[in-house]
């Protein structure tokens, strides 16, 4: 089928439209000249000129489905259980092994977030300038060399360098695959997908807790034993994973060997369709679109709901494992192990219907507001009670709601900016806000706070409420100033201003509108 079988065109009209329509005068163009670059695929509101074939498109979204996103997911999967491993670890003698003592193991953790944080932005940036089809399979085989390395670490010294090497290269896992697959589907099809690798995170918990236990049921690998088996295991499995990536991974839809060339137009001008002024999809990064794609209130609100939410991800995934023990002292290791993993599949199920049901809906605000009263009843039930069973319900309801919002919020930044460069930006922004909750969570569980930890639950119970009221002051502050937007004459707002000024306006476009 040819390029121009794929979309409807209300018009047989053959000239050449100019970059900027009005709504009420648009007229379809052929898909061809849409991913053209040089030219705009919407009119002055942001409105689509091109009427794309549903089917064929559901044909190509199927296609992309299937040829990208396992590839990423397995990459996420085993960035995560590489950098929550060490909770397993920790039961099965990591501390007394290495000397460890009091709040060391705090320590441990937050030494990643330092790293994690400060080459977030740093990272994303690269992503874009090298090519996410290069840079994630190079992260992830990085990743896999230090998670070996930590089988072999002596002191608390060497471990806390490595952890430190770890966060350098897992800083730019989940933004780059965010950004990557931003490249690939449209604003309401990306939260699913997003969703698709993030729910690798509570799936490491519970695939990380059963491959630990299997590991540590081996009295042995070589000379390597005990705790030291999980990292050397893990370690060569990521660093497989990542060279296979390397051939498996395709940059854009333009490289991509498995698309027919009437499915790669297509695949650019779908893209392109909803990118308000934009002449290009993969434009060249310039300061004016990183910076507003970083000063943007849509973006730094969404950050600190995910800093907010990312203090109780991050608190589950290092620290359940010690929640466990302390709510059953009197099991095994491997049943604590075993323990930590119906949380995390319950919680792996809610964070694929929450984006699903985001996706159908085209909307992401309401989402983050209503997955925030779950998880405060959650951390109400820990303070409440000190009853076995409840605390452990507890749990699941923390998982059923927290770990929805890493894919939300990655797919709300990218949603509220325009250009490629924006998007790399607000990505690595929201992650960057995300991994200083990160940062908390490691210090939210004392060891002189146990067994009931009053002080860990009570912040968590905290920040989720804080959460749903940032998330819902940003989704009435969204609708009030759409509604301002509304009595814009962007016709008059845009006079005098070259084509480059144009795209460089990104959300202080007047015909723009946010996408709550």
């Amino acid at each position: 089928m040819a390029a121009s079988d794929e979309i409807k065109t209300s018009s047989d009209a053959k000239e050449s439209l100019p970059d900027y329509t009005p709504q009420e005068q648009r007229v379809e163009k052929d898909v061809d000249l849409v991913a053209e670059e040089g030219l705009a695929a919407t009119d002055s509101h942001g409105v689509a000129i091109v009427e794309f074939d549903r089917q064929a498109e559901r044909k190509l979204r199927t296609k992309i489905d299937w040829m990208v996103v396992p590839t990423v997911s397995i990459l996420y999967l085993f960035c995560f259980i590489d950098r929550a491993n060490i909770g397993n670890a920790r039961l099965a003698g990591l501390e007394a092994d290495l000397g460890m003592k009091g709040n060391d193991y705090n320590m441990l953790l937050s030494i990643f977030f330092i790293s994690y944080i400060l080459f977030e932005i740093p990272s994303n940036l690269a992503c874009k300038w090298i090519g996410p089809g290069w840079f994630l399979p190079f992260l992830s085989f990085g990743f896999g060399v230090c998670s070996l390395g930590m089988a072999f670490v002596k002191t608390l010294p060497a471990a806390c360098g490595v952890r430190f090497l770890l966060g350098i290269l897992e800083a730019g896992m989940m933004p780059g695959i965010s950004y990557y697959l931003s490249r690939w589907y449209r604003r309401s099809e990306l939260v699913f997908r997003i969703s698709l690798f993030v729910v690798m995170a509570p799936l490491a918990g519970a695939f990380g807790g059963l491959l630990a236990s299997g590991i540590l049921s081996l009295s042995h690998i070589g000379d390597v034993r005990a705790w030291r088996m999980v990292f050397l295991v893990e370690g060569i499995i990521t660093m497989g994973l990542g060279l296979i990536a390397f051939i498996t991974l395709t940059d854009r839809p333009e490289t991509a060997r498995w698309l027919t060339e009437e499915q790669k137009t297509l695949a650019v001008a779908r893209v392109k369709s909803e990118l308000l002024a934009q002449t290009t999809v993969i434009d060249k990064t310039g300061r004016q679109k990183v910076w507003l794609g970083f000063w943007n209130p849509a973006v730094l609100s969404t950050a600190f709901v995910f800093l907010l939410n990312n203090v109780t991800v991050q608190g589950l995934a290092y620290f359940a494992p010690t929640i466990v023990a302390s709510i059953y002292p009197n099991y095994s290791t491997v049943q604590k192990q075993l323990y930590t993993v119906p949380p995390y599949v319950v919680g792996a199920f809610f964070e694929v219907l929450f984006p699903l049901l985001s996706w159908r809906m085209d909307k992401r605000q309401i989402f983050l507001i209503i997955i925030s009263p779950l998880t405060m009843m959650g951390y109400i039930m820990f303070l409440a009670s000190t009853d076995t069973k409840v605390r452990y319900a507890a749990t699941f309801f923390c998982a059923i709601s927290t770990f929805a919002a890493g894919a939300l919020t990655n797919a709300q930044v990218s949603a509220q900016v325009i250009s490629d460069s924006a998007r790399s930006m607000s990505l690595a922004t929201n992650m960057m806000f995300g991994n200083i909750g990160g940062l908390v969570a490691t210090w939210s569980y004392l060891s002189w706070d146990g067994p009931d930890y009053h002080i860990g639950n009570g912040l968590n119970l905290a920040t989720s409420s804080m959460q749903l009221i940032v998330a819902t002051i940003t989704l009435f502050w969204m609708k009030a100033d759409n509604k301002r937007r509304d009595k814009i004459d962007v016709s008059k707002a845009l006079e005098g201003l070259t084509q480059e000024q144009i795209e460089s306006l990104e959300w202080r476009h007047p015909g723009w509108r946010w996408k709550p």
